[in-house]
């Protein structure tokens, strides 16, 4: 009988302790620092990917090819306010050489407010971010074949408003979270005009006389930013995690994210003063003609895409305050006929160190 009594204590003491570290376990998805916690986290991975068809990627030669390696850094920082507020950022670098493609792909800062407790019949956070890819204008380059990116930044300014809910039970914790982005409309964008380009080519077909006026001619400067329209993204998605042992513990998740398509909705850089034929009334109406014809096509880019993305997860904790991780994503997308994002398949896999001050 006593024997009994100690192996019942000995096995709850267990499923107790390894249920509080579960609690504490940074890679948890209810994680949050408790009051005057800090702690950071920095990874690096590699991502594999081949183009899908659109008309985007078809147009431009690229569907079907491959892009690897392309190197991606994350790193994430919080601070504990106090047990149920918290200030935190994410930030990501993304470099792609095989598309001559990089830059930050990720940059928000904000708060977070534990609405409800451990205590409660579940955990509820609240929290809401400001969105940080103002910080870098977006680049490209525009061709006869369409928009080229040169970086990842949209060039915008944002908000972000999000809660995610769930519960630990012993070693096993569920959560969800949903997330909206609000995108700001401005002209901080810099976007270069191929030499090659010739806008009038389908009004004015060769053999017409203007069929070969320049962009400098038209009072188009080497490179425009354009005035953006707004835009928005969705997120929602689960993340569960199991805790093995007090060193290992196991994670995965399903994330659905949709990004909305592109805008624009003027030329914001000052054109210069056109002369095509010497008329001053005609050379207007070739450039506004042509200003026309530019916004027609990117009024709405169709260039949006919607992402279904599998994680998974094994983490071991090295000591109480440093943990290691090494995680794979698969990704699939649908994406809108003029979107450079598609992919056929997407894999990525990376490692992460965890630590806390």
């Amino acid at each position: 009988m006593k024997k009994s009594l100690r192996c019942l204590v000995a096995a709850t003491a267990s499923v107790v302790s390894t249920g509080a570290i579960a609690a504490t376990n940074m890679e948890n998805p209810l994680y949050m620092p408790q009051n005057r916690e800090v702690y950071l986290k920095t990874a690096v991975a590699g991502m594999y990917k081949t183009v899908e068809g659109t008309q985007a990627t078809e147009k431009k030669g690229t569907s079907g090819q491959t892009e690897f390696p392309v190197w991606r850094f994350f790193g994430d920082i919080g601070y504990g306010i106090t047990d149920r507020l918290d200030v935190h950022g994410h930030f990501g670098y993304t470099r792609d050489n095989e598309i001559n493609r990089k830059g930050m792909h990720r940059a928000r800062i904000g708060l977070m407010y534990r609405a409800l407790t451990d205590d409660d019949p579940f955990v509820l956070d609240l929290y809401g971010d400001a969105y940080l890819s103002g910080i870098t204008p977006m680049k490209g380059t525009y061709t006869p074949k369409g928009f080229d990116f040169d970086n990842y930044s949209n060039g915008r300014w944002g908000a972000i408003v999000g809660t995610r809910f769930g519960k630990t039970l012993g070693d096993f914790t569920l959560a969800g979270h949903v997330e909206y982005l609000q995108t700001f409309g401005n002209h901080n964008n810099k976007i270069a005009l191929d030499p090659s380009l010739r806008p009038l080519a389908k009004k004015f077909p060769a053999p017409h006389p203007f069929s070969n006026v320049t962009m400098e001619q038209l009072g188009f400067p080497a490179e425009i930013s354009v005035d953006l329209k707004s835009t928005h993204e969705t997120v929602a998605g689960f993340d569960a995690m199991y805790q093995l042992s007090k060193k290992w513990s196991l994670g995965g998740g399903f994330e659905y994210i949709e990004h909305y398509d592109n805008g624009v909705k003027g030329i914001h850089t000052q054109l210069g003063t056109p002369n095509v034929t010497g008329d001053a009334t005609t050379d207007q109406a070739l450039q506004a003609g042509v200003v026309e014809g530019l916004l027609a096509e990117t009024k709405d880019m169709d260039d949006g895409w919607d992402e279904y993305v599998i994680k998974t997860m094994v983490s071991y904790q090295y000591t109480d305050d440093v943990q290691f991780s090494a995680f794979f994503e698969y990704t699939l997308d649908d994406a809108h006929a003029k979107s450079q994002n598609a992919t056929d398949e997407k894999m990525e896999l990376g490692i992460r160190m965890g630590a806390r001050f």
